[in-house]
């Protein structure tokens, strides 16, 4: 049986598990829209009540706040999504989201059940995902007033504690422009588990100048992860790509140079049904990659 075979069947698992999990919790959970907090100011309750001693209650599911971002110097989207049941300080993945997307591209594809029937019924070790608000620039430094490299790098750690969660991501997934971003990332930062669904690439300079985001070619193969691909020797790596993709080209050279861990190439479009196809897998693949 081939690779793409046994993949296939697996998702199967996975989907019919997803949606007993969802029989199980009785509906969908909601994003919970929050106060943004001034710095320092801790997010989560202590593991007890310090009025009776008795346990507190679970972080919930998902959290979206309002955040000012100097690196960005504009207030950005944070969304905390762990799964059902949760407690505090859970190891995190960061979401990076597509173009013309934000933060809140995860919550609408149905991350939340999905992250809970992962976890709660595949046998996945807890963790959370967080995704935040990084424009429209590839995830690259735009100019001085739009860097969310920075944001990530400099800004992030300091959510994360007042968060009660970890500070440093144990893996990175995105999508589209964020799975670039995702990979570029990864290549730069303490080896994170990387998840890229469908990435977009480009194969040479022309095709990248087109989308009007890189300073100069300069920029563009200091940041493109098929410059970088060295980066990626011993790092856990997954990608998931539709055939009618677009960018199927500069992925299949990603994936015949890189080889990563999980290379899912089948069916499928640069579109929400795709990813929403595919990311049960993308997380079990993140998560399964701290065992």
């Amino acid at each position: 049986m081939a690779a793409g075979d046994i993949r296939l069947s697996r998702r199967d698992v996975l989907l019919g598990a997803f949606g007993l999990g969802l029989t199980a919790t009785g509906c969908a959970t909601k994003p919970t829209d929050v106060p943004a907090r001034t710095a320092g100011t801790k997010s989560e309750p202590s593991t007890l009540s310090a009025a009776t001693g008795a346990p507190a209650a679970a972080p919930k599911p998902v959290v979206t706040e309002r955040i000012r971002s100097m690196s960005r110097r504009t207030e950005v989207e944070l969304i905390v999504i762990r799964p059902e049941g949760a407690v505090p300080n859970l190891p995190v993945c960061l979401a990076l989201h597509g173009r013309d997307e934000g933060a809140s591209q995860f919550v609408d594809l149905g991350v939340p059940e999905m992250l809970t029937s992962v976890v709660n019924y595949q046998g996945t070790p807890p963790f959370a995902v967080v995704a935040v608000d990084g424009g429209d620039s590839y995830w690259v430094r735009r100019d001085e007033e739009d860097d969310p490299q920075a944001m990530l790098s400099d800004e992030l750690p300091t959510w994360l504690e007042q968060r009660g969660l970890a500070t440093t991501p144990f893996a990175v997934l995105g999508i589209s422009m964020g799975a670039y971003g995702a990979l570029n990332y990864g290549a730069n930062n303490s080896d994170p588990a990387v998840a890229a669904v469908s990435p977009a690439l480009f194969l040479d300079w022309a095709e990248a100048s087109e989308r009007d985001v890189f300073a100069n070619e300069q920029q563009w193969a200091a940041t493109d992860p098929l410059h970088q691909l060295n980066s990626f020797a011993g790092v856990p790596l997954g990608v998931w790509c539709g055939e009618s993709d677009p960018f199927i080209d500069a992925t299949r050279r990603l994936v015949d140079t890189a080889k990563p861990a999980v290379a899912e190439i089948e069916p499928g479009d640069h579109d929400e049904a795709y990813w929403r196809k595919v990311l049960p897998d993308a997380l079990k693949f993140v998560g399964d990659a701290r065992i």
